[in-house]
């Protein structure tokens, strides 16, 4: 444990936290003063993104450890050491995601399929079992899980895995807020809307620019980058204090606000990306 880490410093957990909105929620909780235990699949990648945060908040308040979470062991091991490193865990995001190629369904590779699946819902499954088990143990803790595009049921051409993935996300969580709602574990999720992440963006580049084409015009006005996003994310869950919460960026307010303001008509969220001039 670092001998600096005590009950009074907040600790959270992300999977997936090297790019995206992983490491805009990383930077936005360090920016809150709380502590970060950082993951994803790639060493080198990892090591970057943690040396580099480092510099920026402190060595003591970043830490992490590489984990597929298709694979509960390397789960397990990142749960051990973000204990042994920080002394506890307050909360652990369930972030890591795959999205397909914006295809037609019967067009999608089938290990492209698996990979979405696994890494969305089972990764999303063994992540909550392994911190639900060590936050028990504990006596306290929060899970929250990512929602995306599909989590109430919504439909996009190309998107069919992956919204089917986090309409079972969207499921998973509601039941397991059920089966713990008798102890002090809260279980929630994140619903962060459409955020210019690579993830994103390599989905429409390798689909059909049809597909794009149909939806470009209102993912123009909800598209939003990581900074803003992850800031209003964190807070709400630093400051959250019941379970079954749904923290949401893009609420319906929100968005018929931007219908009446001219500068979302005009402004080009992907400008400078794959998909500018698309």
């Amino acid at each position: 444990m670092n001998s600096k880490q005590t009950l009074n410093n907040k600790v959270v957990v992300i999977t997936g936290a090297t790019r995206g909105i992983g490491l805009g929620l990383a930077r936005a909780f360090l920016h809150l003063k709380w502590s970060v235990m950082l993951s994803a699949r790639h060493a080198e990648q990892l090591q970057t993104v943690i040396t580099e945060l480092a510099l920026e908040f402190g060595a003591t308040h970043v830490h992490g450890q590489c984990c597929d979470v298709t694979q509960i062991q390397d789960l397990t091991k990142l749960w051990q050491e973000a204990q042994a490193y920080f002394g506890h865990v307050d909360v652990w995001i369930n972030n890591a995601g795959a999205c397909n190629a914006a295809k037609a369904f019967v067009e999608i590779d089938p290990q492209e399929l698996k990979q979405v699946v696994e890494t969305n819902i089972l990764g999303c499954m063994f992540g909550s079992q392994v911190a639900l088990q060590g936050m028990l143990k504990q006596g306290f803790g929060q899970i929250f899980n990512m929602e995306g595009w599909g989590s109430r049921g919504e439909w996009s051409a190309g998107m069919t895995p992956y919204s089917t993935s986090k309409r079972a996300v969207s499921y998973f969580s509601q039941a397991l807020y059920k089966e713990t709602k008798h102890t002090s574990i809260k279980v929630g999720t994140l619903s962060p809307g459409m955020v210019a992440t690579d993830l994103l963006m390599a989905s429409w580049q390798q689909g059909e620019v049809k597909n794009w084409r149909k939806m470009k015009w209102l993912f123009m006005f909800v598209i939003d980058p990581p900074e803003p996003v992850c800031a209003y994310l964190a807070q709400g869950v630093s400051q959250n204090q019941k379970s079954n919460t749904r923290i949401v960026w893009m609420t319906p307010w929100r968005l018929a606000l931007r219908f009446l303001q001219p500068y979302y008509w005009r402004r080009n969220p992907v400008k400078g990306t794959v998909l500018d001039g698309l």
